[in-house]
């Protein structure tokens, strides 16, 4: 429950009109995980928070939490009674188009404004990132704190060595090359042209696409 009127911001950043919800003056307590707060200056997504309370001393919430611009983390105790900002980011879908240098640029589906993401802020998971996929983004002001791709990609293997013709081995993998670039493990049956669907946050294998 907050303790005082939320305060609703709207930035203009061209192709979406977003609602940064802020929460003035909630508790440590409502804090959950997932949760974006406005701390120190920074706005930073809580990875972890767990409820102490060490021996016969006042109770503390432990937080381990990540910075959304940097991704560095940042570890911090909260009394229990301590006033908190929380942020409701809301994001929107766009679609990549192609990268330049560092960044991606990604093309609002409605209004067909283009914005400049830079890359670091898909993680990772970037590599898998094909043109005319849809990405989620999150702006604050004109500029873009977050970035997600989807959780899986269907890929063309453009090279892999060709499996040894009678090697039945059970849950045998060789090395393949993705369209994107990037390099995954597959089964032994998979060559050059097939299509497999790729699970983006680990970057294993998950099967073959038929068709």
């Amino acid at each position: 429950m907050t303790h005082e009127l939320s305060t609703i911001c709207f930035f203009e950043t061209n192709s979406l009109s977003l609602r940064l919800n802020i929460i003035v003056m909630s508790k440590a307590s409502e804090i959950k995980n997932g949760n974006i707060l406005r701390f120190n200056g920074e706005l930073l997504q809580v990875e972890e928070f767990l409820h102490r309370t060490p021996g016969n001393l006042r109770a503390f919430y432990q937080a381990r939490m990540r910075n959304v611009k940097s991704g560095k983390l940042v570890e911090y105790r909260f009394r229990t009674d301590e006033d908190v900002t929380i942020a409701r980011v809301e994001t929107n879908d766009y679609q990549y188009l192609y990268e330049e240098g560092d960044s991606l640029v990604v093309m609002d589906n409605t209004t067909f404004d283009q914005h400049n993401v830079p890359k670091a802020l898909f993680g990772p998971a970037v590599k898998f990132l094909k043109e005319g996929m849809n990405v989620i983004v999150a702006f604050e002001s004109e500029e873009p704190i977050m970035g997600q791709i989807p959780g899986s990609a269907e890929l063309e293997i453009t090279y892999t060595e060709p499996a040894v013709k009678g090697d039945t081995s059970s849950g045998a993998m060789k090395k393949a090359t993705v369209e994107t670039g990037a390099e995954i493990n597959v089964p032994l049956f998979v060559n050059i042209g097939d299509k497999v669907k790729v699970d983006t946050a680990s970057g294993s294998y998950v099967e073959r696409v038929k068709g």
